[in-house]
């Protein structure tokens, strides 16, 4: 690594070599922010509890939830619960739950897109001691049920419009399921059903009542304790408990906040925040718990991603997180206006972008690259996020360095990219502000972990080398306290305090993290060549005609085929300039298109001088981008490659079928 740059990291552990079949590690880093020791928790904060009820104490009369009123199936204003408001109810739902003989260390499970209710089912579980159990939305009826069963789940609150598909999950889950309670109302024919089933069902206001004159103390909380069982989607096998402590989400909190302080940024009451993303993944908790923490205010969407652009004008957001799916819809929808908007409105921005780009990248921040353009051109794009957005930080998947730097040109604001993973509380490594050179990086380490790369040698990766590549293992407070019942996978990737992500990681000259590859991604090809598959899916995702391609190959077979979705508006342009007719679907079953998708693919993979074996034979084209729906991604928008092959089994026989090694074509 050379040193003539800035550095965000430094060494407090030396390398070891390999021993005893251990594989090679480098140096233990740490983020120059932590030079003075990792930053203390708030004196009295222990738990999540305690941080709501500081937060109560503080800040009683501050606008904590918010929801926009339905006039006319319009969305109307946001209306507001305060911090003391919010306490109130919480209080009330604790004594409802106590009052069914729910005990400090029971699990209550929470069913349903992110709303007030959500946030106080929560903080009444944090309150008593009770594990908080999300059950999530895109996981199906089997993982509802399995992790009803799983973690003994005694009780489930569920957002009104889930209830049948909770009671999909019965009879199986009700060995230990004995109460529902919806977030609203429930209909004559719900209880039946539910009756039959030996479940007691209540609406919201009834559930509340249950407790009216009786007082339960709250136990006392300790930071080892257990606060929520997340339940990760995985791309393979039942879906793992990630027990995550009091400890976790206090160190994550303290992380971030001091993180934000560290570059001007710090999160005050004054702050909004805009709550879409499923509070059933550690993300969006994690994010929420600090807006909490420092008593700001919490918007909740309306549930629907076609309508989130109208919720973020009418919240106006101080704070926007993101995945890069969301990001992606924003990023075309301005593509979109700009080839609307005709030749001189297109020539205006590109000059604008041009001139504030290079300004960027000459180091200036991008408060001071342009003020000019940002108030003729760029401030429509701020506008159309509510214009007080400061911070868009994006997480969960990469977001494409083309998008990521259009965004922090014409966002008029800091856009950050994050990685971290369930087991690690969410955020591990997050990108500076201004730091334009951390493009296409997840940015240097969070203040609160030490980090190593271990080397991978079936992979070739080594975390000794000149450029030091291997395994992202993190140490540290944020780390989960093992996976519910399977101790055997918590030993597995939890070694002498390391956690083993699985991510292969690629250490930039300013201590930044690049992501290059997965280290279970890896098989054989039958001439014994190994094909590292995330890392040639990096490469190929480059290709501007897709929008996002599988790569597959086996050890039966010796070369590489994939399954691609082209990106519509460029596949409909190159058909309209190459006499191709029809609508999109036709498109892609075009022989010509085919060939010039993979003409594409194969220029790029040698453009960036991929081996030949890694250089892809045939592909073919499929119009419905690959989704959650069909069960080919996880929530998380991670590709569930046995379900692919299962899914596009045919077309992968019929592609192996037509293609001789060597050739290339299009299926």
């Amino acid at each position: 690594m050379t040193s003539s740059q800035k550095r965000f990291i430094f060494e407090v552990e030396a390398a070891k070599e390999a021993t005893d079949g251990k594989p090679s590690a480098g140096p233990v880093y740490r983020s120059t922010l932590a030079k003075d020791g990792f930053p203390n928790p708030i004196d009295g904060i222990d738990s999540c509890w305690d941080i709501f009820r500081t937060a109560v104490e503080k800040y009683p009369n501050n606008r904590m939830l918010g929801c926009r009123e339905i006039v006319n199936e319009k969305g109307g204003k946001y209306e507001w619960k305060t911090y003391k408001e919010v306490y109130d109810i919480v209080i009330k739902l604790g004594n409802s739950l106590r009052s069914c003989g729910i005990e400090e260390g029971g699990k209550c499970g929470i069913y349903g897109a992110n709303c007030p209710e959500w946030i106080i089912s929560m903080e009444a579980c944090n309150a008593h001691g009770i594990y908080c159990v999300p059950l999530y939305d895109t996981l199906g009826a089997g993982a509802v049920e399995f992790i009803i069963s799983h973690a003994e789940v005694s009780i489930a609150f569920v957002e009104e419009k889930k209830i049948p598909e909770l009671l999909k999950a019965c009879p199986h889950s009700t060995k230990y399921m004995k109460t529902v309670v919806s977030f609203g109302g429930v209909k004559s024919e719900q209880k039946e059903e539910a009756e039959k089933l030996g479940l007691v069902i209540h609406t919201w206001d009834d559930f509340l009542k249950l407790g009216e004159g009786k007082q339960y103390d709250l136990p006392v909380k300790k930071k080892s304790d257990i606060c929520t069982i997340m339940y990760t989607s995985g791309t393979t096998g039942d879906p793992k408990g990630v027990l995550i402590s009091n400890e976790s989400i206090v160190t994550i909190t303290t992380g971030v906040m001091h993180f934000l302080e560290s570059v001007n940024e710090s999160l005050s009451e004054k702050d909004v925040y805009i709550s879409y993303l499923p509070l059933a993944h550690v993300f969006d908790r994690a994010i929420e718990e600090c807006i909490i923490q420092v008593g700001g205010s919490i918007g909740f969407w309306r549930g629907d991603v076609r309508l989130l652009i109208e919720d973020l004008g009418e919240l106006k957001p101080t704070i926007f997180c993101a995945v890069p799916r969301v990001l992606d819809r924003v990023y075309t929808g301005l593509q979109q206006k700009l080839s609307d908007g005709g030749f001189f409105k297109r020539k205006v921005f590109n000059v604008a972008f041009s001139y504030k780009f290079g300004n960027m990248k000459k180091g200036q921040s991008h408060v001071a690259a342009a003020p000019f353009c940002d108030k003729l051109v760029f401030n429509k794009v701020k506008q159309g996020l509510g214009g007080n957005v400061r911070i868009i930080l994006s997480g969960a998947a990469p977001l494409a360095s083309h998008i990521e730097s259009f965004l922090r040109v014409v966002a008029c604001c800091h856009v950050l990219q994050g990685y971290g993973l369930t087991e690690s509380c969410a955020g591990t490594f997050v990108t500076l502000p201004d730091e334009l050179d951390m493009l296409g990086t997840v940015g240097p380490p969070v203040p609160n972990v030490d980090i190593r790369l271990e080397s991978v040698p079936d992979m070739e990766y080594d975390a000794l080398g000149s450029t030091p590549r291997g395994e992202i293992c993190i140490r540290g407070k944020t780390l989960f306290s093992g996976y519910y019942k399977r101790e055997d996978l918590t030993k597995e990737v939890l070694i002498d305090g390391w956690f083993h992500t699985g991510d292969v990681g690629e250490w930039q000259p300013d201590g930044s993290m690049k992501i290059i590859d997965r280290k279970k991604n890896i098989f054989k090809l039958a001439q014994g060549e190994y094909v590292a598959v995330e890392n040639l899916e990096n490469v190929y995702g480059q290709v501007e005609a897709i929008d996002s391609i599988w790569v597959y190959g086996n050890s039966f077979k010796s070369f590489l085929i994939a399954v691609a979705n082209p990106t519509q508006q460029t596949l409909e342009r190159w058909a309209v300039e190459n006499g191709v007719n029809g609508d999109f679907n036709s498109i892609c079953q075009n022989a010509k298109a085919k060939a010039f998708i993979l003409g594409e693919l194969v220029n790029t993979a040698k453009e960036r001088k991929l081996k030949g074996f890694e250089i892809i034979k045939a592909v073919h084209l499929e119009p419905v981008p690959f989704d959650i729906e069909r069960d080919l991604l996880t929530p998380t928008y991670k590709k569930k490659r046995p379900q692919l092959l299962k899914y596009y089994q045919n077309v992968i026989d019929e592609m192996y079928k037509t293609t001789k090694e060597g050739q290339t074509s299009g299926q």
